[in-house]
C-alpha cells in the first residue's frame, strides 16, 4: 500500500514533529482563516480563532483516523468551524434571532431567483455575506456551506429548527436584495 502525503504529514504529526507542524500550519492556515471568517467578520478574532483551533488541532491530533485523501482537510475545517460557532455563542454581542426590521418583503421564489450569482465576482458575493446580521450568516453558512440541516443548526445553536429555517430565508433575502442592488448600481 503506498502512503499518500497526507498520511506520511499525519504521522510526523503524531510523533510531534516540529517540521510537520509548521507545514500543516503552510498548507492550510490560509484555507482555515477563510472558513474562520465565513463566521467571524472582525479579523483580529478570527486570527485568534485560527491560534486556538490550531492549538485545538495539533493537541488532539492522536485523535483523528486517516479516511482517505482530503480526511485531515476536513477534520481541521471541523474544528475551526466548531470552534467560530463557540466564539459566536459566548459572544455578548452576538444574537442568533435578530429583528426583521429593514428586512425587504421578497417571497422565497423571487428570492431564489434573485440568489443567481452568475458575473458576480466571489470577493463581491463573500463582501455581501460577511456583511449579513451574525445571525443569518451563521445559519446561512451552516445551511450551504457545511451542507446542516436545520434540525443540526438548531441543535449546534441552541435555537429552534423553525428558527433555524427563518435566519435562512430572511438571510436570502437580504442577499437578494443586495444581489438586485448590486446589478442596478452595474448597469448604471
Amino acid at each position: 500500500m503506498n502512503r499518500t502525503a497526507e498520511q506520511d504529514l499525519e504521522k510526523r504529526l503524531k510523533n510531534r514533529d516540529q517540521t510537520a507542524m509548521k507545514e500543516l500550519y503552510g498548507l492550510y492556515s490560509g484555507y482555515l482563516y477563510t472558513l474562520c471568517c465565513r463566521y467571524i467578520t472582525d479579523k483580529d478574532t478570527a486570527k485568534d480563532i485560527l491560534q486556538d483551533s490550531f492549538l485545538k488541532i495539533f493537541s488532539a491530533i492522536n485523535r483523528f483516523r486517516y479516511r482517505g485523501e482530503g480526511s485531515l482537510k476536513a477534520w481541521m475545517s471541523r474544528i475551526v468551524v466548531n470552534e467560530a460557532l463557540k466564539s459566536l455563542r459566548t459572544s455578548a454581542r452576538n444574537t442568533i434571532m435578530i429583528s426583521s426590521a429593514d428586512l425587504p418583503d421578497i417571497p422565497d421564489d423571487e428570492a431564489d431567483r434573485d440568489l443567481d450569482v452568475d458575473g458576480i465576482p466571489a470577493s463581491v458575493i463573500q463582501d455581501m455575506i460577511r456583511r449579513l446580521p451574525d445571525g443569518y450568516r451563521t445559519v446561512f453558512n451552516l445551511f450551504v456551506f457545511e451542507d446542516m440541516s436545520h434540525k443540526e443548526i438548531a441543535r449546534t445553536l441552541g435555537i429552534k429548527e423553525n428558527s433555524s429555517a427563518s435566519q435562512y430565508h430572511r438571510a436570502k433575502a437580504l442577499l437578494a436584495k443586495w444581489l438586485k442592488d448590486y446589478r442596478n448600481e452595474q448597469n448604471d
